[in-house]
């Protein structure tokens, strides 16, 4: 990385011109600072968001903006933050006058006061995030950098500004931005800052779920989110955050029998899957997989160590951390859920003989999540033994093989049986009742078992033998 003292080439795009002509008619410095200036230096790409600091009023600097943009776009002004923000060409830039803040023991929103532009940076959480290019016509482009930011960025390292213990306990969700920025980047968290994280864990309490998420989700969508969730964990942050995974970590041990290390395994599965999707929700049935199995450990002198039932466990026990977390409690936690219980299903499948019935259930459980759901079962396959990890990969091939071959045979996924519940009642001359739910179910086993295939003559034979033997006969006959 080459360390310069000025930034023109950084600040091309017009908008920045536009600022600095603002900035010159309101008689203030101003200053684009935080990610903008950290993403350039590392050649990140451009940030589609831009944080300018005044010395002076935020709200102020971007009407003058706006009213030096052509088509003067909307400013959105928050009063009691003193901030505002305008849209640009697809980019968000966030206006907020310098400032200088002081914090309350059980609460994370400050005292602010107006500050110097030395003041803000000393409020900002790292020292990669601290650096400035300045606006201001007479030294445009220069970087203001008083926390060696950039020798911190040279050398990977994730620094606060002041004592992290201040800056931890003032805020601390900078205690998971931290990791998460660790995460993103590559970067190490320096010795004493680590250390005030640990020291500040509990701190994390006062940190609304939503804000949590924000920052896990950050940190599941990186290539490799065990690095961050390491770091959660050798911190105490994880035990606090999602006890239901650290609790994966108790290894026990009976009669010279122990178990694998399940949270361990678990961070396995999340890197592996990583390799095959960018799916938010799936990297977190991933990342949720096992919680069943901490709950339903047990031991045996016959079977050793089992974990009977922990997918089914683990489904339930999602809603509840989604619920804790306020995550959302939509299709996107019933999709979770989903892939938790049903996570072992294809393993069983591919360690047994293959059967036709059994690979029609899957799909039609599974439904379109079926892809999905195979993904995840093959990142499961964590073992080191490499024979073993090519005869798993070599049997999930042949269930591929089997699942194409039954769908374009027997359409079964997301199937509905030929014959309706509403047919029946009229065949039979029936209200609605037990019966005519004994004989759709009928119907829908004897396809997925292949005693019929999926075609309404053999539904409508079916269903006249079944009927018979629940003493029923038709009324209006329709074959």
């Amino acid at each position: 990385m080459i360390i310069q003292t000025n930034y023109k080439d950084a600040l091309q795009l017009p908008i920045f011109e536009i600022i600095s002509q603002a900035a010159q008619a309101l008689n203030i410095e101003v200053y684009v600072i935080g990610g903008f200036v950290r993403d350039f230096i590392l050649e990140r790409g451009t940030k589609k968001d831009i944080d300018i600091v005044a010395v002076g009023s935020g709200i102020d600097l971007a009407l003058k903006v706006s009213e030096l943009i052509p088509h003067h776009p909307k400013v959105q002004v928050f009063k009691n933050y003193g901030t505002a923000m305008l849209r640009f060409n697809d980019m968000d830039i966030e206006f907020v006058g310098a400032r200088k803040e002081s914090y309350r023991q059980e609460s994370r929103n400050p005292l602010v006061e107006n500050g110097t532009l030395q003041d803000d940076q000393n409020r900002r959480d790292f020292t990669i995030n601290a650096m400035a290019f300045s606006l201001n016509k007479n030294n445009f482009g220069d970087l203001v950098d008083p926390f060696n930011g950039m020798t911190d960025l040279e050398n990977g390292i994730i620094r606060t500004p002041l004592d992290p213990i201040v800056t931890y306990s003032d805020d601390p969700l900078r205690m998971m931005r931290a990791i998460r920025f660790a995460t993103q980047l590559n970067f190490t968290i320096e010795e004493n800052s680590l250390q005030a994280i640990t020291e500040n864990a509990e701190r994390i309490k006062i940190i609304s779920g939503e804000r949590i998420v924000e920052e896990l989700n950050k940190i599941l969508e990186t290539p490799k989110p065990s690095v961050g969730f390491l770091l959660l964990y050798k911190t105490g942050l994880l035990d606090l955050i999602l006890p239901e995974l650290t609790a994966l970590s108790n290894v026990e041990e009976v009669e010279g029998h122990t178990h694998k290390n399940n949270f361990y395994h678990t961070l396995e599965v999340v890197d592996n899957i990583c390799v095959n999707t960018d799916d938010l929700w799936l990297r977190w049935a991933a990342l949720l997989h096992d919680i069943g199995k901490a709950p339903t450990k047990k031991f045996s002198k016959k079977n050793g160590w089992t974990f009977h039932g922990h997918e089914f466990l683990g489904g339930k026990m999602v809603k509840r951390i989604f619920q804790r977390l306020h995550m959302p409690l939509n299709h996107k936690m019933r999709y979770v859920q989903k892939m938790v219980s049903m996570s072992s299903r294809p393993i069983v499948i591919a360690e047994d003989i293959v059967t036709d019935s059994a690979v029609r259930r899957l799909v039609f459980d599974a439904g379109d999540d079926i892809e999905d759901l195979l993904t995840l079962c093959e990142a499961d396959i964590t073992t080191k033994n490499a024979k073993k990890f090519k005869k798993y990969h070599n049997n999930f091939k042949i269930v591929r093989k089997k699942i194409v071959e039954v769908e374009e045979r027997d359409q079964v996924r997301n199937f509905q049986p030929p014959i309706t519940g509403e047919e029946v009642m009229e065949i039979f001359n029936l209200p609605p009742s037990r019966e005519i739910g004994q004989i759709k179910d009928a119907i829908k086993e004897a396809i997925l078992e292949g005693e019929i295939p999926n075609e309404y003559e053999a539904a409508y034979a079916f269903m006249l033998k079944k009927a018979a033997a629940l003493g029923l006969s038709p009324v209006n006959p329709k074959l």
